[in-house]
């Protein structure tokens, strides 16, 4: 079988999970795997035989695939800011909007010339936001909490993997309290309602860990408020919080730290246009 082959066949095998473009580039990520190249390579590769040792692997993880498990827990690792992840069904995958959230950290903190910052990211999960934080901001002191023991066993591979020193917390942040000041909190909490449950991918409610999606219909900002709180004792003077937000709570999440007094709040939008990330600040103690 080609590479041409090998393309035509997972796009019939997975047709009742992906449309055509979603199954080709899972394919690509497949093939970055197992063969060792990307995109344009495959193509030009498209008429040459598959070795047959890659051909088993193809078809083991195209097994997995089948069942509707994401090809990133499938390949146990994704690609998250231009760094390697290694990602299990305890942790969420990675988001292309999480990594825009990352940016504006580090636009902010270039923009502000910040510098020897505490940064603290709540709900690490992956600990890809506290992973690239602390590679691309070498001096800064980065801390991130879960309240999963499984969550924090995988970011600390990936701090592993990417070389990056980082302190792990195991605590749950509504009822966790520090005598530590931090320049810097990020967070991107559980914030998808019950009612968006139906509207998403089977794939993602059947393996991804809904303790790390969902909130509850009646209160849906919870673990912003706990957050929030958290960052009105334990922000530095003048100390910057971000979230990343369900897109459809934005005006009531303003509001929440209005009600705070946080002030010079912004909200941004991510690529999609879908009202995405906060970025506040802790008013100046006087």
């Amino acid at each position: 079988m080609n590479f041409k082959l090998l393309l035509q066949h997972f796009t019939r095998e997975l047709s009742g999970l992906y449309d055509h473009e979603e199954a080709a580039a899972i394919l690509n990520i497949v093939t970055r795997q197992v063969s060792g190249f990307d995109r344009g390579k495959l193509l030009l590769k498209s008429s040459e035989s598959v070795p047959e040792g890659d051909l088993t692997l193809f078809n083991s993880f195209l097994t997995e695939l089948k069942t509707g498990k994401p090809v990133q827990y499938v390949l146990g690792e994704t690609v998250f800011y231009g760094l390697p992840f290694k990602v299990s069904p305890s942790v969420l995958i990675p988001r292309p909007e999480t990594e825009e959230l990352v940016e504006w950290v580090l636009d902010t903190v270039d923009v502000t010339g910040m510098s020897g910052l505490q940064i603290l990211d709540v709900g690490t999960g992956s600990g890809c936001i506290a992973v690239c934080l602390k590679k691309n901001l070498g001096a800064a002191g980065v801390f991130a909490l879960d309240v999963s023991k499984d969550c924090l066993l995988i970011a600390a591979t990936n701090a592993t993997l990417n070389e990056a020193d980082i302190i792990f917390i195991e605590a749950d942040i509504r009822n966790y309290s520090d005598a530590r000041k931090f320049d810097v909190i990020v967070s991107n909490p559980p914030y998808i309602t019950m009612d968006e449950k139906q509207a998403m991918h089977e794939n993602v409610l059947t393996h991804e860990p809904h303790l790390a999606l969902f909130v509850s219909n009646e209160d849906p900002l919870v673990f912003y408020r706990a957050v929030a709180d958290f960052a009105l004792s334990n922000l530095s003077s003048e100390g910057l919080l971000f979230f990343e937000i369900n897109e459809y709570l934005g005006k009531e999440t303003l509001k929440m730290l209005h009600d705070k007094s946080f002030i010079d709040t912004e909200l941004r939008k991510d690529m999609q246009g879908k009202d995405r990330m906060i970025r506040c600040r802790l008013k100046a103690s006087e």
